[in-house]
């Protein structure tokens, strides 16, 4: 009967150090995983921080041409059929180019799974300079340019001076979200929500 005991306690012990042996394994492993999750964290940090390709940065620059460039190609339509002055054509086609802008990348955060307001944060900390940049970089070309700004929208001025000044701006805003991206800031911040 003692001996017995005695059995059942060296089993007892035995399922002891088997729980204890396999929580430890559970926590090996759990710390295994979440050094796996800390490599990929690192290996995503290396994607959108440090060197960063042309083709990244032009991708990310051509997303922005094509909001500001429905945006700015709308304004300057709806002003100029409406006859109104340069200043407020322009004020609405810079309106609507952060609009549009803005809106692309924030229907692919959303498609994500990312609330409405988290998701307006992300767009305006991505798109904003890039924006900014570029219409700065088409408006001054549309404003410089002799005689644009009065054109017509039957007139071949028009449509090629606007199709010069986005090609501009997407050559000059290029650099500035290289240079961004690398730092983990504008487009970069959209990529984790693209994997």
């Amino acid at each position: 009967m003692q001996q017995d005991g005695h059995a059942h306690d060296t089993h007892h012990g035995h399922e002891s150090r088997h729980d204890h042996d396999g929580h430890t394994a559970d926590a090996a492993h759990s710390e295994h995983a979440t050094h796996g999750d800390h490599g990929a964290h690192q290996n995503h940090g290396a994607h959108t921080h440090g060197k960063v390709s042309w083709s990244m940065a032009a991708r990310a620059t051509l997303h922005c041409l094509t909001g500001c460039a429905i945006g700015e190609v709308l304004g300057m339509v709806i002003g100029t059929a409406l006859g109104w002055g340069n200043v407020p054509t322009m004020v609405l086609a810079i309106t609507l180019a952060f609009f549009f802008g803005y809106a692309l990348t924030l229907l692919g955060i959303l498609k994500a799974g990312v609330g409405f307001k988290a998701a307006v944060r992300v767009a305006l900390a991505a798109d904003t300079l890039s924006i900014a940049v570029m219409e700065l970089i088409d408006n001054g070309v549309l404003a410089l340019w002799p005689g644009a700004m009065d054109a017509h929208l039957t007139d071949w001025m028009f449509w090629g001076v606007l199709a010069f000044a986005l090609f501009a701006a997407f050559l000059i805003t290029t650099p500035v979200n290289k240079w961004m991206i690398g730092r983990g800031k504008g487009h970069a911040v959209v990529h984790q929500y693209h994997h």
